[in-house]
Order: structure tokens, then sequence, then C-alpha cells
């Protein structure tokens, strides 16, 4: 198992969240502030298992509207998880 930490733009952040709950992804999401201007920013954890990882990342780059020259469209890590468990 994976966990996706995805920081978009605001404005992706809608799309970006329908297209993977509409696939089967479940997202949890939370407002956060980054970059060279404090721009509002949208922060996605996202729980895959192993085999559905590129999958996750190619909605999310279909998802996210082109950016401005020099500008990033997100910022996605992926993570190791060891242990997973819901209480």
């Amino acid at each position: 198992m994976k966990l996706i930490i995805a920081i978009v733009r605001d404005a992706d952040a809608d799309p970006v969240t329908g297209a993977l709950t509409d696939a089967a992804f479940r997202v949890t999401r939370t407002a956060s502030t980054g970059g060279l201007l404090r721009r509002g920013v949208t922060t996605l954890l996202i729980g895959v298992e192993d085999d559905r990882v590129e999958a996750a990342i190619a909605l999310m780059k279909k998802e996210c509207a082109p950016a401005a020259e020099g500008e990033k469209r997100a910022t996605v890590f992926v993570v190791p998880v060891e242990r997973f468990e819901q209480v």
C-alpha cells in the first residue's frame, strides 16, 4: 500500500477530487497555504494499493488545468505505508 500526498492549486482541487472519487479512490482533502506568494493550495491524502498508484497520478495530471509559464500544476509524493488500520 502507498500514500499519495498531492498538493494542488485550489482551482484544481474540485476537478481532481471529483475524478479520483469517481474512479473509486478514497481522498482526504485539507486546505493549506504554500508557494512563493502564499497562494491557497489543497493537500490531498490518497491511500492506494501499489498497482493503482500510476492510475491515480494519471487522473491528477489529466484534471489539473494548464499552468502558467514556470508554474507547477501539482506536487506529488508517494510514500510506502507500513501499516493501515481503521478504528
